[in-house]
């Protein structure tokens, strides 16, 4: 054929010119989760997109957002380079001042004047631009948080102090108290870390200020004069370079290599000190019996040991969720490698098992009182699996197999003679309706099935739990057949549970969550009926999202995350990346959000409540378990997996899709540097190709399918797959002849869909709050 024989024939002479893969910097032998690299792993032209500040410990206000009262030279705040120049604000003097992205940490102020007196400032935080403002948004179950009242007790600098590291914030307004704060106003009294004696001059006589009234009040002759101001960001500890990526993703699309980073920078804010844990005062009274008073907040309660753990959200809880490292870990594992905070993260669960194998619903404050939930008891199980495939922290799986063993004996025995998972426990991500034989616990349990005997087999090597196996297999085979009994032929997808909320029932709910385990655990054996339901999950999406219909009002990415690898474990990569457009998209350019981080969720009419609160102003600008399109970017679309720890073995599947020209990605384990580079091009006189080029370390071995499959050791390879058919899919030599391959400078992205917007169902808004 002249057209293979024409590939045949490139093969032997392609020029580098067109192809190259990130700098080889000095990890080809791999990293170390204890010790994370000082410098990226990836370093490149992509290194625009990431988030986290050069300098952690200085982090300055972009630009003064609003101003009000008696305030004079406003922007000199920003100006901290310039010395002579301070803003001066009086009593009710307000300015609302906005950083670049939603950062988090303790705030410090170079105070170069006070008058007489004593002075304070009051602090008030907000992720949204909507509660920017005297008061805080909310970091536990009220409308709003109180302001904090700094002391100002002499010049120079002044910072809050530890415990009131804040954390997460776009927004900070900061004011002079038109009248003194009453002392029950003052909870956070004696806060300031600087003990020196308060000054009420201004020493250096530096600057002349300007523009507020000098009466002869003392009311109207208290000022504060600030030069500058900074946070101190505590958040993401384990590394003192926060931009040392060990993964990254580039693409054709702006938007998605956004998102890519967005999730990556979520996550990093969602990693802390553990002795900065848990914005619930409320929950935290029962373990140290604390006398905060209503609206007052800090972040000092101890949540796990070492230095670094990874928790649900930045502003709140500030706690070990084991349902949000479903999402996490991953992205956590091929963003920046922080495994020691997951690890960290697992270990504060398991030390708080229960006697009957339960694991807790959260980590401390909660474990102390039974808090359990069937569904992320699961999802601890799988954080171990995932922990170990991308650590293969043996000694560790070895210390703790004892218990996980209990504990997946501890859910596997709730799967009765339906085949089917029967719940105990309604709690799982807010969402109401789990109970009974729910579909999400079961698809959920058979996933987790799949990883355990994996786990036993492959890596523990556990002669007993081998004994098991037999019985283990056949709880699985009666799933299989167990969960036809949630199908509803005429919508094509799955009832929540048998009864009310299944097919026909007075409360019927086709659940996202449950119909995306369903496709992406392996549970539906049929690839046809996989695909009808990706479609039919696809068909329900909104304006700005995938409606999460067993939560009435809500959009989720918690379980959007999940249906974006349902569609990917279909086949129709094509959705999932029109999915993570769609809405992250949204949440990256929307109104109402920081623009620079992952969302808890939001309403399905697109506003930024989430509906599981009645204060809007709780929602988590900076929640881990909305990261999903950094997990399904690097896994799905580039298609680079591990399927044994470290990635020994693994397969490289890429997709492309319909969206994007070109993509690249990649991450390291302690084996080396994984990487993919996919492009659409053109050769000349002949057709459009995709052409894939990548990197595996030494000592590995993989299964690449690409239009073909081959069998690769660790190396570097290239293969080619044609878009106009008349051959097959080649893997090729390196160098091929110059000026013979080009770009597809024809192709062009479709148009996006204009979904319609959702409409709230008032009355179950209202029914559904949590707290």
């Amino acid at each position: 054929m002249i057209f293979s024989g024409f590939f045949e024939y490139l093969a032997i002479a392609y020029n580098t010119v067109y192809y190259q893969f990130a700098p080889n910097v000095p990890f080809s032998a791999g990293i170390s989760h204890t010790s994370l690299p000082q410098q990226a792993v990836f370093p490149g032209p992509w290194d625009e997109y990431i988030k986290a500040p050069f300098d952690k410990s200085h982090i300055r206000p972009q630009k003064v957002w609003h101003v009000e009262g008696p305030v004079s030279i406003p922007e000199a705040i920003l100006d901290w380079r310039e010395s002579n120049s301070s803003a001066t604000l009086g009593p009710g003097g307000l300015v609302t001042l906005e950083f670049a992205e939603n950062i988090a940490g303790r705030v410090c102020f170079d105070i170069t004047l006070i008058s007489a007196g004593k002075h304070y400032l009051a602090l008030a935080y907000s992720e949204s631009p909507n509660f920017a403002g005297r008061l805080s948004d909310a970091s536990d179950v009220r409308a709003r948080d109180l302001p904090l009242y700094l002391p100002i007790k002499h010049t120079g600098k002044n910072c809050v102090r530890p415990e009131f590291v804040r954390g997460a914030f776009k927004y900070l307004t900061i004011y002079v108290p038109e009248h003194q704060p009453k002392a029950d106003d003052i909870w956070s009294e004696n806060q300031s870390s600087n003990p020196q004696d308060a000054l009420d001059v201004n020493p250096d006589g530096r600057q002349k200020h300007l523009g507020l009234h000098d009466g002869t009040s003392r009311h109207h002759r208290r000022r504060i004069s600030i030069s500058s101001l900074y946070v101190n960001c505590t958040a993401f500890p384990s590394n003192p370079n926060p931009r040392a990526y060990t993964g990254y993703f580039s693409s054709s699309s702006t938007l998605l290599n956004r998102i890519w980073y967005s999730g990556a920078y979520t996550l990093q804010l969602s990693t802390i000190d553990p002795a900065e844990g848990s914005s619930l005062i409320t929950y935290n009274r029962q373990v140290n019996h604390n006398h905060s008073p209503q609206g007052s907040w800090y972040s000092n309660f101890t949540i796990a040991n070492g230095t670094a753990v990874t928790t649900d959200g930045a502003k709140r809880d500030r706690m070990a969720w084991p349902g949000d490292m479903a999402i996490a870990v991953p992205g956590i594992a091929m963003s920046t490698y922080d495994m020691a905070a997951v690890r960290n993260g697992l270990d504060t669960l398991f030390i708080r098992q229960y006697a009957n194998g339960g694991l807790p619903y959260a980590g401390p404050p909660m474990g102390y009182h039974g808090e359990f939930s069937d569904t992320y008891h699961l999802h601890t199980l799988l954080g171990v699996w995932n922990y170990v495939l991308f650590t293969n922290d043996l000694p560790w799986l070895r210390s703790h197999w004892g218990a996980y063993l209990h504990a997946f004996e501890h859910s596997l025995a709730k799967v009765d003679r339906t085949g089917l998972f029967h719940v105990s426990s309604t709690a799982d991500w807010l969402r109401p309706g789990m109970t009974g034989h729910n579909l999400e616990a079961t698809s959920l349990m058979y996933h987790v099935l799949g990883l355990t005997m994996r786990l036993a087999d492959e890596i523990v090597k556990d002669p007993y739990a081998r004994e098991q196996f037999a019985r283990w297999k056949a709880v699985g085979e009666r799933m299989e057949w167990g969960i036809d009994i949630l199908w509803c032929e005429e919508k094509g997808l799955y009832g929540d549970n048998v009864g009310r909320r299944g097919c026909g029932g007075h409360q019927e709910c086709m659940p996202q969550d449950g119909n995306s385990w369903a496709i992406l655990s392996g549970i539906i054996a049929n690839s046809t009926r996989r695909l009808e339901v990706s479609a039919n999950l696809r068909k329900r999406w909104t304006k700005y999202g995938a409606p999460a219909t067993e939560f009435p009002n809500v959009i989720s990415p918690f379980a959007s995350s999940f249906e974006l690898l349902a569609h990917c474990a279909a086949g129709n990569h094509d959705a999932a990346v029109e999915l993570a457009e769609l809405m992250w998209g949204y949440m990256l350019d929307g109104e109402g959000f920081t623009n620079s981080t992952c969302t808890e969720g939001y309403r399905i009419d697109g506003d930024i409540q989430y509906p599981a609160y009645a204060s809007t102003a709780r929602n988590s600008h900076a929640h881990g378990w909305s990261t999903g399109p950094t997990m399904v970017l690097l896994t799905e679309i580039l298609g680079i997996k591990l399927e044994t720890p470290l990635g020994r073995t693994c397969s490289i599947k890429p997709h492309l899709t319909k969206w994007l020209k070109n993509a690249r990605g990649g991450f390291a384990t302690g084996m080396g540097r994984f990487e993919v580079v996919l492009r659409r091009m053109k050769v000349k006189g002949v057709g459009r190709i995709e052409v894939l080029d990548l990197e595996m370390p030494a000592g590995t071995k993989g299964v690449v399918e690409f239009g073909g499959t081959w069998y690769i050791e660790g190396r570097t390879a290239h293969f080619i797959r044609p878009l106009d058919g008349g051959m097959e899919a080649q893997m090729v030599a390196k160098n091929w002849m110059e000026g013979e391959l080009m770009e597809d400078d024809e192709w062009q992205k479709p148009e996006k869909l204009d979904w319609p917007v959702g409409v709230v169902d008032w009355k179950a808004l209202e029914e559904n709050y949590v707290t």
